[in-house]
């Protein structure tokens, strides 16, 4: 089942009543963009003053009004669904998120295979997530004519642990030609825009990310590359890697459509958050990213615990927006 994204960017409160989110507005609008609700075919539903939504069908809300309360009735029934529910600070970015404890019946166990897994296994998983990350990001400059020979030799190159740093240098010929419509663009976290929109793009992958791996049973902070002690989700930076040329491009395609990208605007927001019905393929299967990254997450499980030897990771062909056909 393809769960919903829900954005609440006006005062609201927000309660729970028969297993349904009640949303009540507050600004006196009917919710126009309070309650909005993204569905499978990526258009906001605008309800009256009062709506509800089943909470069974709720993947993902991001909250970014300070004015919006919820019930604690509410915020425990999100979390069993195992909802991912992210804060937003006062620069309406993504800044915080709440995960599900207990999603999965065989949790122990599999945290275990998480906690014993060797450092063998982890460089292996990490050359293959560098691997897959590379190629996504060579599929997407392929479609916009750009040869990219280098980057499949590198993708095929990744030892164990990526030694070699090829994720560096695939990263620098990639943001080098990407954009290509902007001048001397380079990837900053405080960068010029649009690194404000892969920002937060990428915060929202993360969610998605942290999300499955709650739900599969494992601990988003302890990773098989990233380690900062700082860092409480070091395992979904890791196993995002390969799912961001997604993100990229959604955000080529606002450049591409001229739309003003220097401010994350709602229409900006609309389409980002759409990260989440992205359809991507694995194994010759296509499906919405989010459930996509169930699978991946799952296939990890399988490769802690010994069942497999390769994490289950998509990839970006055919997948592309029209702007970059």
């Amino acid at each position: 089942m393809i769960k919903r994204t829900l954005y609440f960017g006006n005062p609201a409160y927000l309660s729970k009543k028969n297993d349904q989110l009640i949303i009540m507005s507050l600004d006196g609008e009917g919710g126009k963009e309070s309650e909005s609700v993204l569905n499978r075919n990526n258009k906001y539903l605008d309800g009256s003053n009062v709506c509800s939504i089943p909470i069974e069908d709720i993947g993902l809300v991001v909250l970014e009004n300070p004015q919006i309360t919820l019930t604690h009735a509410l915020l425990n029934s999100l979390i069993e669904n195992n909802t991912g529910l992210i804060t937003c600070n006062s620069s309406h970015m993504p800044s915080g998120l709440f995960l599900s404890l207990n999603s999965n019946q065989t949790q122990s166990e599999i945290l275990r295979y998480q906690l014993n897994s060797s450092e063998p296994l982890k460089k292996q998983l990490w050359q293959q997530t560098i691997s897959a990350k590379i190629r996504n990001q060579a599929m997407n400059l392929r479609i916009l004519g750009i040869n990219v020979d280098n980057m499949l030799l590198w993708s095929r190159k990744v030892r164990s642990g990526d030694p070699d740093n090829y994720e560096g240098r695939a990263a620098a010929y990639y943001w080098s030609k990407f954009f290509y419509m902007i001048d001397d663009f380079k990837r900053d976290r405080e960068g010029e825009p649009p690194n404000n929109l892969l920002n937060y793009g990428y915060a929202i992958l993360r969610a998605i990310t942290a999300r499955a791996l709650a739900g599969s049973g494992l601990l988003p902070i302890l990773g098989i590359h990233h380690s900062n002690k700082y860092n409480a989700y070091c395992l979904a930076d890791d196993i995002m890697e390969p799912y961001r040329p997604f993100v990229d491009n959604l955000v080529f395609s606002i450049l591409n459509n001229g739309e003003d990208f220097f401010e994350i605007n709602s229409s900006i927001k609309k389409q980002l958050l759409s990260i989440s019905i992205i359809d991507v393929n694995i194994d010759d299967t296509t499906s919405p990213l989010m459930i996509a990254m169930q699978r991946t997450t799952a296939s990890l499980v399988k490769c802690f615990s010994g069942e497999a030897k390769k994490i289950l990771y998509p990839n970006t062909l055919g997948t592309h927006p029209k702007s970059l056909s």
